[in-house]
């Protein structure tokens, strides 16, 4: 089945948080799932696409230490930072919103070169996110346009690399206009990709330096979501699915219907975690058993 026909593009609502913003989308279109439960905080990661090795590992590490909380990442698919966000969301089994500087159709989706991440994030409860026609093809202005979408739809941006002069920065800039968080990863001194972060904590960023400084940002409290939040770790990536979608309980038959398996095998599937404990059914949605 091609790809548009497994997931079709439709018409978002406005999300409540997008809608605050003085200069609001008046239409978005979406694949996939996205996210609606009001419990979700939103995170928007940007970055350098000339990124550094510390950089890298610092986006992966600090998103890996997110997994199993209510959080949301966001980014713009983009070579760089964006598809390292994005990657790391996915393997910590974080829902992951990707919102390209183009329209949603597989023809025009970009970059290109990360068209097999963009299926990767649909195929994973996540969704791609435009305001752009579905065949709109990037323009040198559509980048600032996306920018103020994930800075809007977003109750923090979080800058991993940038050099003093970045359209990365051009995110962080709206979103304190928008009254978002901006959060700052800090860098060797020596390094030119530093040089943003740095500035933006002399101008009042939070500096990050764990996964506990983002859930602090978030307004999230550790002590009571790590005992009753954490998803088991060492899945199947077929198990791992199933989590992704679970953000908020589910119909049996719209969890088997999202899993895009033949109906015989998510019903093993399903059966298989009930009984190892993972999840449960209740008021006949099916949901995580939190321990």
């Amino acid at each position: 089945m091609p790809l548009e026909e497994m997931y079709p593009i439709q018409t978002l609502a406005i999300p409540a948080l997008l809608q605050e913003i003085t200069d609001a989308p008046k239409k978005l279109t979406v694949r996939g799932t996205f996210p609606t439960n009001s419990d979700l905080k939103f995170l928007s990661v940007v970055g350098s696409r000339k990124y550094t090795s510390y950089g890298r590992q610092a986006c992966e590490t600090l998103i890996h230490g997110l997994r199993g909380y209510p959080v949301v990442i966001v980014s713009g698919l983009a070579l760089g930072i964006d598809g390292i966000a994005h990657q790391a969301a996915l393997d910590a089994s974080l829902t992951t919103v990707a919102v390209p500087a183009s329209g949603l159709s597989d023809s025009v989706l970009y970059p290109a070169t990360h068209r097999k991440l963009a299926r990767d994030i649909l195929d994973q409860g996540g969704a791609l996110v435009s305001e752009f026609a579905p065949d709109w093809r990037p323009r040198l202005e559509s980048f600032p346009q996306r920018n103020r979408i994930m800075a809007g739809m977003s109750h923090a941006v979080l800058v991993v690399e940038a050099e003093y002069k970045s359209g990365t920065l051009i995110t962080s800039k709206l979103a304190g206009e928008y009254n978002r968080d901006v959060l700052a990863i800090p860098g060797p001194i020596h390094s030119t990709t530093s040089q943003g972060t740095h500035m933006l904590i002399q101008k009042g960023a939070a500096l990050i330096a764990s996964s506990g400084d983002i859930l602090d940002a978030l307004g999230i409290r550790k002590e009571d979501l790590v005992a009753q939040c954490k998803i088991p770790l060492h899945l199947t990536a077929a198990e791992t699915s199933v989590f992704a979608l679970l953000h908020e309980p589910l119909f049996r038959d719209t969890l088997v219907q999202k899993l895009k398996l033949p109906v015989s095998e998510a019903n093993i599937l399903l059966a298989s975690l009930e009984l190892k404990g993972y999840i449960t059914e209740r008021l006949g949605k099916v949901e995580w058993r939190r321990n």
